[in-house]
């Protein structure tokens, strides 16, 4: 348990929410319900074994923080608790809770057992690759995976290790449990990227050699079927720049072809080289700080840092963005 002040405000609650759920109950000395709900959060606290944190901060000690957070949901009482997590504050309760009610409060925002093992695995498995060891990545991914299968980042590692042993079918079924947040009226993203990246292995199995298709577009500059083939090729390989650098032929000569499928596939296959995008993080003032009116600067919400460009990325979208415009 942690004491909340103005000088740790922005480490130990916003920076440490970006790596652990932090619940900050707001109390005071005076307020009866508050002394019966602190034990219990205590309690709990130890139950969940480190899968959050509990930070404290006295009301009356320390009003902006109080009155932030309270402006911030509509709420006028104490006992208030305050659920931060990747740096913002997303949720609460107000009121001395028995502890069942608080658990299934936690459980809807705060990481199962299996998925911080699921997480440490993934990241175990990143390292191995960067190591050259694809079979230890394997297995962590693997047994990741069945820890937690929303863990969406082992899931699209081990389809790219899959794909690049050319085990199409093992890949598909690795895929199958999110293909259908591929598509709707909002598709996410990064699974229609994964989607064309398991289709363009089934379309290269099927397809013409590459011998094939160069003599093809050698004869016929504008054959885009052929070059489209032939970057269907370089994806499934993994020869992501190769398979840009012949979308772009297709793009800048004919951007609409084919119900624009280059540009479209361009797009995914930059999503398939990226990682998501990075959690928030604390704002850089010095915790504490005063404003102009003498009071402390308080960062209620952490700041969305932006993660070092990929320089490869980077000059692809740059080429991408040139051929459209």
């Amino acid at each position: 348990m942690i004491d909340i002040t103005y000088e740790n405000f922005e480490s130990d609650l916003i920076a440490a929410s970006t790596q652990v759920p932090v619940l900050l109950d707001i109390w005071a000395e005076w307020c009866g319900p508050c002394k019966a709900l602190g034990p219990v959060l205590e309690q709990l606290e130890a139950e969940y074994a480190g899968r959050f944190i509990l930070a404290k901060v006295n009301a009356d000690q320390y009003p902006e923080i109080a009155q932030q957070l309270s402006q911030m949901f509509g709420v006028r009482s104490i006992p208030f608790c305050v659920l931060f997590k990747g740096g913002q504050p997303i949720d609460g309760f107000v009121g001395a809770l028995p502890a069942d009610k608080i658990r299934g409060f936690l459980d809807q925002h705060v990481a199962g057992e299996g998925e911080l093992a699921s997480e440490a695995e993934t990241v175990d498995a990143e390292q191995a690759l960067a190591e050259g060891d694809p079979n230890t990545a394997f297995a962590l991914l693997q047994d990741a995976l069945a820890k937690d299968p929303g863990n969406d980042e082992a899931r699209y590692d081990l389809i790219k290790l899959l794909l690049a042993e050319g085990a199409l079918e093992e890949a598909q079924a690795i895929y199958a449990p999110i293909a259908s947040r591929g598509s709707g009226p909002v598709p996410e993203q990064r699974v229609v990227a994964f989607g064309r990246y398991i289709e363009a292995l089934a379309t290269a199995r099927a397809g013409r050699s590459p011998a094939e298709l160069a003599e093809a577009i050698a004869a016929n500059k504008r054959d885009f079927a052929a070059r489209y083939a032939l970057a269907q090729l370089f994806f499934a390989a993994g020869e992501f720049t190769q398979a840009m650098d012949e979308l772009l032929e297709i793009i800048m000569r004919d951007k609409t072809w084919n119900d624009e499928l280059a540009r479209k596939t361009y797009i995914a296959i930059l999503e398939v080289m990226g990682k998501p995008a990075p959690k928030p993080t604390a704002g850089k003032p010095a915790p504490g700080a005063a404003a102009a009116d003498g009071k402390p600067k308080l960062e209620i919400a952490g700041k969305m840092e932006t993660a070092p460009a990929d320089p490869v990325i980077e000059q692809y979208r740059r080429k991408l963005s040139m051929a459209l415009f």
